[in-house]
């Protein structure tokens, strides 16, 4: 069976995470895609700590798949250095592996 990873990608917009989402869902790059928000962000960036609202995008994909969606997400993306941050699954349920593996293929 294949390696799955989920993935971590923020996002300064509803509007902007949902448009991303559906992209890379219909592009076969994720086999979902969870929108957290709004969730609470304090970074430093530029020299200056932020404290900002943020959308959470959660997906689920083959590790196979990886590169291809973090280049599509930049292209998409209005951050010039989004988060994107990709986390392995250790264990899942065969079904629902099986079912990402399917979705994501192509």
């Amino acid at each position: 069976m294949a390696e799955f990873v989920v993935v971590f990608v923020t996002y300064g917009s509803e509007e902007e995470a949902l448009k991303v989402a559906h992209a890379l869902v219909e592009e076969r790059l994720a086999a979902c895609a969870n929108l957290v928000s709004p969730i609470r962000s304090i970074y430093r960036w530029e020299g200056k700590v932020w404290d900002e609202k943020e959308w959470l995008l959660i997906f689920k994909t083959q590790r196979s798949k990886f590169e291809k969606l973090e280049n599509r997400v930049r292209s998409l993306h209005s951050y010039t250095t989004p988060e994107i941050i990709a986390l392995p699954m250790v264990e899942g349920s065969p079904p629902y592996l099986r079912w990402i593996e399917e979705m994501t293929e192509g």
